[in-house]
C-alpha cells in the first residue's frame, strides 16, 4: 500500500498542479499547498513531543527552502501553466542525472564510467526530444523558456539533495521535512506578492475542481504521500523505494492521458522512454566504479 501511494500519488500530483494553476496563480498555488502540510506536519511532531528545531537547523530549513521550494516546486507549478503534466514530469525525471554529475563533481562518490555517461547521454537526448522543433515525431514541442525553467527546477532540486547532507537538520525525517515545508511555503508566499499574484487572485472565482486539486495535493501529495515514503525508508531498501523515480513519470504521462485530456505522441513515447533508460542506468550504477580509460577525469570530479 505504501509503495502504491508513492507510485500514483505522486505521479498524479503533476495533473493536480495543472489543474490548479489554470485558475490560481502558479506561487500563490504552491505557497498555500506547502504552508498548509508543512504546519500539518510540524505541528504534528510537536504534539508527539519532538522538540522544535535550533536556530541552525531552521537557517538550513529556510536555505533547502529556497532551493527545493522557491527555484524548485516554484518554477515546475510555473512551467506548468503551458506544460503537460506528463511532459513536466518526464523532463523534472532527469533529477537523478543532475544529482550524478553534482556526485561526479562535488562528493566524489561517483566517477565518471563508460555506463554513466552513456546514461547521462540518453538522458539529455530524451530532453532534446520533448524540446527540439526541428524533430518531427507529432505534437508541439516544450518552448524554451520553459523547457529552462523545468530544467533549471531539476537542477536546483538535485544540488538541494546533495547540500541535506552537509546541513545541520533536525534527526527527525518528518520534522525535517515539515520545518522546509513550512519555510518553503512562508517563502514563496513572499515571493507571491512580490510578483503581484494576489492582485490577479479573486478566490470566488476559482472553481471547486481548483479548490479539490488544491486539497489533493496537500492532504495526498504532501501530507500521506511523504509519510509512506518517509515509512518505506525505514521498512524497504533505498534500491527499492528509489523506483518511484522512474515508476512517477510513467503514471503522470498515463493519468495526464486518460484523466487529463494531453496528447500521447511519438515525441512524449520516444522522449519518456529516453529519460526513463537514462535514470534506470544512473539508479542502478554503483558507486566509486572505475573511472572510464578513456576519459581524463580531473581532480575535481
Amino acid at each position: 500500500m505504501a509503495f502504491a501511494i508513492v507510485y500514483f500519488v505522486w505521479g498524479s500530483t503533476y495533473l493536480a498542479i495543472r489543474i490548479g494553476v489554470a485558475e490560481v496563480p502558479p506561487v500563490l498555488l504552491a505557497a498555500m499547498r506547502f504552508l498548509v502540510a508543512g504546519f500539518v506536519l510540524y505541528a504534528w511532531m510537536i504534539a508527539r513531543g519532538e522538540r522544535s528545531p535550533s536556530g541552525r537547523e531552521w537557517t538550513s530549513a529556510f536555505l533547502l527552502a529556497v532551493m527545493f521550494f522557491v527555484l524548485g516546486y516554484g518554477l515546475v507549478f510555473w512551467a506548468e501553466q503551458r506544460v503537460p503534466s506528463g511532459t513536466t514530469a518526464v523532463t523534472v525525471a532527469m533529477v537523478p542525472a543532475f544529482m550524478a554529475i553534482l556526485e561526479i563533481i562535488f562528493l566524489r562518490t561517483q566517477r565518471l564510467t563508460v555506463r554513466l555517461a552513456l546514461a547521462l547521454l540518453i538522458g539529455i537526448g530524451g530532453v532534446v526530444v520533448l524540446t527540439s522543433s526541428s524533430l518531427n515525431l507529432g505534437g508541439a514541442p516544450i518552448d524554451r523558456v520553459d523547457a529552462v525553467a523545468l530544467v533549471v527546477a531539476s537542477m536546483s532540486w538535485s544540488a538541494a539533495s546533495i547540500l541535506t547532507r552537509k546541513l545541520p537538520l533536525p534527526p527527525s525525517k518528518v520534522m525535517s521535512s515539515g520545518a522546509q515545508m513550512l519555510a518553503g511555503g512562508i517563502l514563496l508566499a513572499l515571493t507571491a506578492v512580490a510578483l503581484g499574484e494576489l492582485r490577479d487572485f479573486h478566490p470566488r472565482a476559482v472553481s471547486r475542481g481548483a479548490w479539490l486539486s488544491l486539497a489533493y495535493l496537500i492532504v495526498a501529495g504532501s501530507i500521506v504521500a511523504f509519510t509512506a515514503y518517509v515509512w518505506l525508508i525505514h521498512h524497504e531498501s533505498p534500491t527499492k523505494v528509489g523506483t518511484y523515480a522512474y515508476v512517477n513519470p510513467v503514471v503522470a504521462v498515463l493519468v495526464g492521458y486518460f484523466l487529463g485530456g494531453e496528447g500521447l505522441d511519438l515525441r512524449m513515447i520516444l522522449g519518456t522512454l529516453l529519460v526513463l533508460m537514462s535514470v534506470v542506468m544512473i539508479t542502478t550504477t554503483r558507486r566509486m566504479e572505475k573511472p572510464m580509460e578513456s576519459v581524463a577525469v580531473e581532480d575535481t570530479a
